[in-house]
Formats: structure tokens, sequence, C-alpha cells
């Protein structure tokens, strides 16, 4: 695969290029907006020396002519937090706390000094992830003993329902900043949450294999992996060293796109319809949901079972009415009047609540039609900075889902034999995953 590298000076040119939108304004070029013109300038050489490739195959070629190298940086430089895999629950909850960050890679401690990045690593673990598993186990061991909500605070040592609300209310409050508070020294000891390992949680909700790029990677991989091989976020790692030196999510990948607006090669995709592009490609019938008047508790159980990170929440008619993420699992662990009765508070009730103590916009979906282009899903998705849109008809009904990763499919397609069987055996690809 051919490397197409930009020198320094080229790079801080084309930092300070301003040309006019098609609305007649200044536009200062981003980082992701100078990839974008990378793309449009293999683009347009490929036009005069092979007219004879599709629109798909000239794509194709574009990204896989960039390596991943290029990609802004997410943490700027900074040094990249990890987590130990013997720390507990606890101690990683202090790492992400201290580090306001609500994920991390975890790290083999039992992995040799001269290990390989693939050895070194074994997963990510996330705030949410970590949440959704203490209130897996109040609810299986709830289940085994029959015992009340009171019974199974002192049971589990106060912290799975309590513990993990004190820390679920205080990252409400920061939430919006993007960053989770210093409240470690709020949580209750508890013998769960001081002593189970990481590492022992590995089966838990949204734990992604290790699967990282190496720099001299393309774009074209990286596109591939976060479609159709589902990560949710890929390192990007130096061999020389085997440290983790950027990490590209599939969020940052759409917000990449919605800055390439106005270029050829994007507005030639971009102003296809979803029907044009073939999206939305789940069936209605296929969407994982939970109705309004079932218990809120079921939307994450359902998470966790389908693999999924959010559900909407639709009317007897089939409306949606909202939508439940995996990281509202802090509004159902808040120690609240309200939310007190989990078990049985429904899903309508549920939203109500969040609505009322966190704004208007809380747990609301956002739309679009099958006559909408693709630009403006991307353009919404970023601006909102959602993970899916729900499609509606005519009536206001369901009618399909997008994630960013049915949108990064459409944008590239996989040669024949260019994992080889890498992938055999290595990642299952489960047809309902919608992560």
């Amino acid at each position: 695969m051919q490397a197409v590298r930009t020198r320094p000076e080229q790079r801080a040119e084309a930092a300070v290029v301003v040309e006019a939108t098609p609305h007649g304004s200044a536009r200062s070029w981003s980082p992701e907006a100078e990839i974008g013109m990378r793309v449009e300038d293999i683009w347009d050489s490929l036009d005069v020396q092979q007219r004879q490739l599709s629109h798909g195959d000239k794509l194709n070629s574009c990204f896989d002519s960039i390596p991943v190298a290029s990609f802004p940086h997410t943490f700027d430089g900074a040094q990249l937090v990890e987590i130990p895999s013997d720390a507990t629950l606890a101690e990683a909850f202090d790492i992400l706390s201290r580090n306001r960050i609500i994920s991390a890679p975890v790290r083999n401690v039992d992995a040799p000094e001269d290990a390989s990045w693939i050895d070194r690593y074994i997963g990510i673990v996330e705030f949410a992830g970590i949440a959704v598993w203490l209130l897996h186990q109040s609810e299986a061991a709830a289940k085994a003993d029959d015992v009340g909500a009171d019974e199974l605070a002192a049971k589990l040592g106060t912290v799975t329902l309590e513990g993990a609300a004190a820390v679920a209310s205080k990252v409400a409050a920061v939430e919006s900043e993007g960053a989770i508070a210093e409240v470690f020294g709020a949580l209750p000891s508890s013998d769960l949450f001081n002593k189970t390992k990481v590492k022992d949680i590995s089966g838990s909700f949204r734990w992604a294999p290790f699967l990282a790029l190496q720099s001299s990677d393309t774009f074209l991989t990286m596109l591939l992996l976060l479609s159709k091989y589902r990560m949710k976020s890929l390192p990007v790692v130096d061999i020389g060293e085997g440290t983790i030196s950027n990490i590209i999510t599939q969020a940052a990948v759409v917000h990449m796109l919605s800055e390439c607006v106005g270029l050829h090669w994007f507005e030639e995709w971009g102003t296809k319809t979803l029907s044009e592009i073939g999206l939305p490609i789940m069936r209605l019938s296929k969407i994982v949901k939970v109705r309004e008047d079932e218990p809120a508790l079921k939307a994450f159980r359902l998470m966790r079972r389908k693999g999924v990170g959010g559900i909407p929440v639709v009317d007897d008619s089939g409306r949606a009415v909202g939508s439940i993420m995996i990281k509202d699992v802090k509004h159902l662990l808040t120690a609240s009047e309200t939310n007190r009765d989990y078990r049985t508070l429904t899903a309508k009730k549920f939203i109500a609540n969040a609505r009322q103590s966190s704004g208007e916009r809380q747990m609301s979906i956002i739309t679009c039609s099958r006559g909408d282009s693709i630009k403006d899903i991307i353009l919404k998705l970023d601006a909102e900075k959602r993970q899916r849109i729900y499609v509606i008809n005519e009536e206001g009904n369901l009618d399909g889902l997008i994630t960013l990763r049915d949108i990064i499919a459409k944008l590239v397609y996989e040669p024949p034999g260019y994992f080889g069987d890498f992938f055999n055996g290595v990642i299952p690809l489960p047809s309902n995953s919608r992560i």
C-alpha cells in the first residue's frame, strides 16, 4: 500500500488556507478538512490517470493512499492513561476520575517487558461498562436470593447501587464537559468493588478485542475496521515503542467527514439520498426497542444481551418517544426519590425524570427520512454528538436505524482478500451487533 505523506511545510500551508464555502463565507481549514483536501488531490489525479474507475474504486484508492499517522491526534500529545489489568474496579474508577476520562486501555501486567503491543493490552474499559456490570451483579444476586433492594445493598457492601449512584450523579454534573469529576472519595467501601479486578470483567458490556493500527496502516484499513469489523475505536500504536500514539473513533471519522463538506469527492457521495446509497440497512423488525410502559431496567438488560449502545423507547403505536443509551445508567443508579424503585420504574417515567433533572433534550432522539441526503445525516449526527439516528416514515413511526458504523461502511468497501484470513475465528461478527 502506497503511503502519501505531507511535508511539514505543506501541512503548515494547508492549515491557513481560506476558501469560500458554497454559502460564500470564508472558511479556515481544520486538520480534518486538511485530510479531506488530500483526498481531493488524489481524487483529481485519479480523474486524469484512470477515468475508468468507479466512484467506489476511486474512494478506496484515495483512502488507501493516506496513512493513519495523518489522522488528527485526540489527546494532543498528552501521555495516554492506562489501567493495569490487576487493578480493582475501585482503582479503575480512581484512575478514570483523576484523569477526567471515561475510558482507557487495559495493560496486561502479566505480559513480559519485551512483549509486543498485541500481548501488552487486553481491551478498553469504560465507566459505563463498569456501572452496567455492577448493576448486572445486583440483579443476579437479587434474583438468586430473592432479596429486597435494602437487603441487597447490605449484601454487596452498599456499592453496587448506592456507591455507583454516588459516582453516577457526580459524573452527570460534569458530563457536559466530557469529563469524570474527581468523585472517588465519595464511594463507600465494598468487597465486590474493592476486590474485583478489571481483567475479571473482560466479558462485560462493549469490552472490545484490543485491535490496533500501525502508523503506516492506511485510512482504508481504519475505515474497514471501524465499519465492517465493528470496532468502536482503534488505537494507533508505535511499533518501535510498543505504545499507543493515537486513538481513532467512529465519531472522529464522522466529524472528519462533516469537515469535508464542499469538496468535490465528498459532495458527489454525500448528496445522495439514504435510499440511493442503500441506508438504512436494518429492518424495522430487527431494531431492539422497549415500550414506554416497560421497565427502564429492561432497556439496559437488552443492551447488555444484544451488544448495542442504545435503544429507542416507543409508544403503543410504534412512534419513538425517546431513547435510552448505555451512559444513561447513571440516571437509573442515582439514589433519588423518583428513581429509588429502579426495578419497576417505567421507561416513560425514567425519561421524564431525567428530563426534569437534566433538561428537556435528555434522552431525546434525532430522526430523518429516507429522502434525506447522507451529507445532512452526517452534519446532524456530528452537531448533536450522537451515535445513531432513527429513520421515520410519513406517519412519524420508526422505519429504520442508522449508526455511525453504517455511514462509514457506505464510504468504502473491502477489496477481495484485503485482510486474508486474519480475522478467521478472531472477531465474532453477530448480525445484530449495532455498537
